[in-house]
């Protein structure tokens, strides 16, 4: 039997669970477009990202549950946490809104996250290293195919135009967040865990300015606005996705399927 994994500090499972919940929470909401998209292919393409980030969180998930030590393992980290115990930042739980809201907000997400496997593939945890080499190439594909969408329906008809500008209007603020650093990351930073969030802006928000300018949408004047899903206080909408996504494995504890 391998001898359990030592987390380097007390932020260290906080720190990996935080990229965890995540990814779990934005594929649980794109999980809900199955079957809905504006076209075959859209329809599957978001299928397949909601795979990619569940399979990320279901690495992240286990990682960190063996870097805690207590027996939690990836289902008991996803099904038996309530709202306050996530992390995840308040854009990954929003309502899904049309389609032009629900491809803005992942492709925030997924330019935030290939900024952040690129950091962490230089981690002094070679577990997380490893997950985020593997994730980093699938990531790369989900931005091309998100800001592709993003530019098609900023730069296309007056409608798609009009229905893109409304969505980064309300979704913009909610990314202050993704680069906002706390005790945590500069706990992990300092260990040589992961990246400060804050070193991720200036790259994120240039290849993120880069494909507005292309779509032809007008950035919103700037907020002091700043939600905080990250340290568990979360938007009402967490309390439903939670509802829906725990609901099986509470109504049947231990359940084996």
């Amino acid at each position: 039997m391998n001898a359990p994994i030592a987390a380097l500090n007390p932020a260290h499972v906080s720190y990996v669970l935080r990229i965890a919940d995540g990814s779990l929470i934005l594929a649980q909401r794109l999980s809900e477009c199955c079957g809905h998209g504006p076209a075959l292919e859209p329809d599957i393409a978001l299928t397949n990202i909601a795979l990619d980030l569940l399979g990320q969180a279901r690495l992240l998930l286990s990682h960190a549950g063996a870097l805690e030590g207590q027996g939690r393992d990836e289902d008991a980290l996803a099904y038996w946490r309530d709202a306050s115990q996530f992390h995840n930042p308040t854009l990954c739980e929003l309502p899904n809104g049309d389609f032009a809201q629900i491809c803005l907000r992942t492709f925030f997400y997924v330019a935030w996250q290939a900024q952040l496997w690129t950091a962490l593939s230089a981690s002094k945890d070679a577990a997380l290293a490893a997950i985020a080499e593997k994730s980093s190439k699938e990531t790369r594909y989900h931005c091309e195919h998100l800001a592709g969408w993003v530019v098609r329906l900023g730069d296309g008809t007056a409608d798609s135009h009009a229905r893109m500008q409304r969505a980064l209007n309300y979704l913009l603020p909610y990314t202050n967040e993704l680069c906002v650093d706390d005790d945590i990351d500069l706990a992990a930073a300092a260990a040589g865990i992961g990246p400060l969030p804050s070193s991720l802006n200036d790259a994120w928000t240039a290849q993120v300015q880069a494909v507005l300018a292309e779509a032809t949408l007008s950035l919103p004047a700037s907020t002091p606005f700043r939600s905080s899903g990250r340290r568990g206080q979360h938007s009402e909408a967490m309390d439903y996705v939670l509802a829906e996504m725990q609901s099986v494995a509470r109504a049947h504890p231990g359940a084996q399927w």
